[in-house]
């Protein structure tokens, strides 16, 4: 038998949780009434909002504020496992309308819980409702430190196309003059306009790609943290693990497996995009 479609913003409760079995999707940009804390129990979900783009794996979470505007895709199965906050019930929201942070121990044990309500609970459910205001006042001390774990979306087509061209061979080799010339600019402009335009160089920018992408690829079943080393450019076993380690504070061969720790939840399927908006 067919779940049954959820409409986000149609749901009666003020708050609750919804989750999903995800087979590699995109969203579609959209936004939703109510604040959202956006979480993978398993697998990665890649997050974007107008000015910036995160990876999520386990144990990091997203905060999006009512009314932001925003896109999730998945490139592999992954298990969502995402809360919606009723704006009212959040006296105290986290600054700007999206952070990214790392989940403690018991911001994840909740958020796994919580799934006991979904968007079909009472309304008046009292024990749901002390919940979820628990949740959304430890909220704002877990979003208090928000991690960098982002690259910068291009706001002009030249950017957009060195940023495409980059993101295209993260394998190697690929150089800065490759990326001018697909951006139809000279080198030293390319340079600044990556420093005016996305606040950071071009060479911390294929960094941090490799290193987002090499969070990806470890997050799949089966990955390999040699394999994924040569994936993302790096010459050297070696070579990956420090930059690895000192981007995300853990060892690839830790972060692979803390992933690999499948979590199953309940499903609440969400409406297809083009006709109800879905969860993300």
């Amino acid at each position: 038998m067919p779940r049954p479609l959820v409409e986000v913003d149609a749901v009666p409760a003020s708050t609750f949780c919804l989750t999903d079995e995800l087979v590699p999707f995109s969203s579609g940009w959209h936004t939703h009434r109510r604040h959202q804390l956006l979480y993978a129990a398993s697998g990665a979900l890649h997050l974007e909002v107008a000015e910036a783009q995160w990876l999520l794996p386990p144990q990091r979470a997203a905060w999006l504020a009512g009314g932001t505007r925003h896109r999730v895709s998945a490139t592999q199965p992954a298990t969502l496992c995402t809360v919606y906050l009723e704006p009212s019930h959040v006296p105290a929201a986290p600054e700007g309308d999206c952070r990214v942070f790392v989940l403690p121990p018991l911001a994840r044990e909740m958020l796994l819980y919580s799934t006991r309500w979904g968007p079909e609970r009472a309304p008046r459910d009292k024990v749901a409702e002390s919940f979820f205001s628990a949740l959304a006042h430890l909220l704002v001390e877990w979003a208090a430190e928000p991690r960098e774990w982002r690259l910068p979306r291009a706001r002009t087509p030249e950017l957009e196309r060195a940023m495409a061209y980059t993101l295209a061979r993260l394998a190697g080799p690929v150089t800065l003059g490759g990326a001018a010339k697909a951006a139809g600019l000279s080198q030293r402009t390319l340079a600044r306009r990556f420093e005016e335009e996305a606040g950071t160089s071009w060479r911390r920018f294929l960094h941090d790609a490799r290193m987002l992408r090499a969070m990806e690829l470890l997050a799949e079943d089966g990955a390999r943290v040699t394999q994924t080393a040569y994936t993302v450019g790096f010459e050297s076993l070696a070579a990956f693990t420090h930059a690895f380690t000192a981007f995300t504070g853990e060892r690839p061969r830790d972060f692979r497996q803390r992933v690999a720790r499948g979590v199953t939840l309940p499903v609440h399927a969400t409406a297809p995009p083009r006709r109800r908006k879905r969860a993300g």
